[in-house]
């Protein structure tokens, strides 16, 4: 770093960029300096009051240089940038392959590493506001700049094993290197060196912060509370007591009408029962249907079918069993019992 910027100091930051973003703001002589923050590391997964301090220090002319193999969605989001997903590691000489723009020229130049490889490109950007300053061996973006109003820019780049001694003694890779931080400008003042993000932010996490900051964890904690609330506000209400069930009332004649044929059925009486039965069953005729039962006739089977409902075939059958029993004076039981079954069968359907 000080070779690149041999006019800077160079500090190292393990704070949170939200955290020395605003003790830069409070300082007098912030807005004269230009500095560059430069954060390295396998990867970088800011949280969006993060992102935040840092596009505003980006905002007043400062720059950011970021190489990793995983960004944070949050990050590549806000700046509208999709990566293929995929760590690409090769094992065989010159396995990693990359080129560069030249600052210069914009001449492409090659470099090559023989060694272990893992990287990653952009698969899709906003070429209105991205610009491409490097590529991996197929030509895909994997090093890509940002620039702002008022100077200040932001690079991201995809290969961090660039940067390790490996790669950069290997043959004329250090141009590489060079080449890269040439893009910033020359007048920074400050370069403040990244161990925040390297050594993977320590005793800055938080479990609500972490679910806050994540889009799909903060919808499903959202309706989850939001049920919880619907099943307060329901379950709190004072409870109804139990209405007590009201049966209808009994048909209490009918009942005794029950009780008085096992009465004349057990004294054997069958005639008499019988008498007893089909007046009830008349009687039953006129209040509920509203029908005279003087003639028990053709036209009467008709309207008392029209009205009741009941099967015209059981019902004719019932009437001129009815019509039987009236004049013949000794009925069997089993006869009785047949009688009675089609009359309560008529009760219950009609």
């Amino acid at each position: 770093m000080k070779y690149i910027f041999p006019n800077a100091s160079i500090t190292i930051n393990k704070k949170s960029p939200a955290t020395f973003y605003i003790d830069e703001v409070n300082d007098d002589d912030y807005k004269k300096h230009r500095k560059a923050y430069i954060i390295i590391s396998p990867q970088v997964l800011p949280e969006r009051s993060e992102i935040n301090a840092m596009m505003n220090f980006v905002g007043n002319g400062n720059q950011i240089f970021i190489s990793s193999f995983l960004f944070g969605d949050s990050l590549l989001s806000y700046l509208k940038l999709k990566p293929e997903n995929y760590l690409n590691f090769k094992y065989f000489q010159d396995s990693l392959r990359i080129s560069l723009y030249s600052p210069v020229n914009s001449d492409s130049i090659s470099f090559c590493y023989p060694g272990t490889s893992a990287d990653n490109y952009f698969s899709s950007m906003d070429t209105q506001y991205t610009i491409v300053l490097g590529r991996d061996e197929k030509g895909h973006p994997n090093f890509v700049k940002f620039g702002y109003k008022g100077g200040g820019a932001i690079y991201l780049q995809f290969a961090p094993i660039a940067f390790t001694n490996f790669f950069l003694l290997h043959k004329n890779n250090k141009a590489y290197y060079e080449n890269v931080f040439s893009y910033l400008p020359s007048g920074i003042t400050e370069v403040k060196w990244d161990d925040y993000f390297r050594y993977g932010k320590r005793g800055q996490f938080s479990a609500l912060q972490y679910i806050f900051e994540n889009k799909s964890l903060s919808w499903a904690c959202w309706i989850t509370l939001l049920l919880f609330a619907i099943l307060y506000v329901f379950e709190s209400k004072r409870r109804q007591k139990l209405i007590p069930v009201i049966h209808p009332p009994q048909n209490s004649s009918l009942d005794f009408a029950k009780t008085i044929g096992r009465l004349y059925y057990q004294q054997k009486d069958n005639h008499n029962l019988v008498l007893k039965m089909i007046t009830h069953f008349l009687d039953h005729i006129r209040t509920k249907f509203n029908l005279p039962t003087s003639a028990l006739d053709d036209e009467f089977v008709d309207r008392l079918f029209y009205k009741s409902g009941y099967d015209k075939k059981e019902l004719k059958a019932l009437i001129d069993d009815i019509k039987t029993f009236q004049s013949y004076p000794y009925p069997f039981d089993d006869e009785l019992l047949q009688l009675n079954k089609k009359m309560e069968l008529f009760y219950k359907q009609a």
